[in-house]
């Protein structure tokens, strides 16, 4: 390996966390570190002062690009549009580096709140820990405005936050509950489940069935999971336990094909909201999660 490509190896995990934050799809995060790559290569880097601001610099502005154009796709989405797990493997050996409540589902679904360019600030500032001096400079805006944007993105986040900071193991606890559920439903047993102010979010991106906007209340969200249910008595079907993004998700296969991804949010005894990805695009990166030792299946 040449020492310029060992030098860009050698920061790609950042870039690749800081990429794949700013727009929640590993797909688009390595497009923006393909384009990087192409500029560094064609860089002198002998000539730079400090080559990990150099690449910090470009691979921010080309992920700020794609995401406002992104930001215009998704609203002419079909329904709500729910960000990519990030499955480690050989290429993504980051996904079960990072321990970071950072890149959980919930907290990059948060960020869609934001703005892109209070996202690039926020990111730079609060996630990787440049000051905003350093994060104005990497933005080309003023230390001023980068302040704003970071104190604005705080506050919009703390709006979204969910009331609730629950463990991993909670979070297992409820899945599996819910799994139980659904294998013998009625509409009691999954109400429990629920918050009276629970929501559930599905994204099919219009491309299988799905609720195409969020359903709010445990009663309307026991009767969803009943006819879903309902819906499944014809099929052979399991529910398995893996862990995306650090934190516990349940996939659910249908006559062996992988159906939905669902993670949650709770407070330790109910469940305050509900995430399915069931868009097939998305599902198809998760393919590679039942290859890993730590899946376990429910029956």
């Amino acid at each position: 390996m040449d020492p310029q490509t060992a030098l860009f190896q050698q920061h790609r995990q950042r870039l690749f966390g800081l990429a794949y934050r700013m727009l929640g799809t590993p797909s688009d995060a390595e497009d923006v570190l393909h384009d990087a790559w192409l500029r560094w290569h064609a860089q002198d880097v002998d000539t730079l002062d400090d080559p990990e601001a150099w690449l910090v610099t470009v691979t921010t502005r080309l992920a700020l690009d794609r995401l406002r154009r992104a930001k215009t796709e998704r609203a002419s989405y079909t329904g709500p549009w729910l960000p990519e797990p990030l499955v480690p493997d050989a290429e993504h050996p980051e996904a079960e580096i990072e321990r970071s409540e950072t890149l959980t589902l919930s907290f990059l679904l948060l960020l869609e709140r934001l703005s892109p360019e209070e996202r690039a600030a926020f990111l730079l500032h609060e996630m990787f820990d440049y000051s905003h001096a350093e994060a104005a400079a990497i933005l080309g805006i003023g230390e001023d405005a980068c302040r704003q944007r970071v104190h604005r993105a705080k506050a919009r986040l703390r709006e979204g936050r969910p009331r609730f900071s629950v463990d991993a193991k909670a979070q297992q606890r409820m899945l599996e509950r819910f799994a139980a559920a659904m294998a013998k439903p009625s509409l009691e047993s999954l109400r429990e489940l629920f918050a009276e102010d629970a929501i559930a979010i599905s994204d099919g991106g219009g491309v299988v069935r799905a609720i195409l906007r969020p359903l709010h209340g445990a009663d309307r969200l026991a009767r969803l999971y009943m006819q879903i249910a309902s819906n499944l008595r014809p099929h052979k079907y399991r529910y398995e336990m893996v862990t995306l993004n650090n934190a516990p998700a349940l996939l659910m296969w249908v006559d062996g094909t992988l159906s939905s991804v669902t993670w949650v949010e709770c407070d330790g005894e109910r469940i305050t909201a509900m995430h399915g990805l069931r868009h097939p695009g998305k599902l198809a990166r998760v393919l590679a999660v039942t290859k890993s030792a730590g899946s376990a299946s429910l029956h």
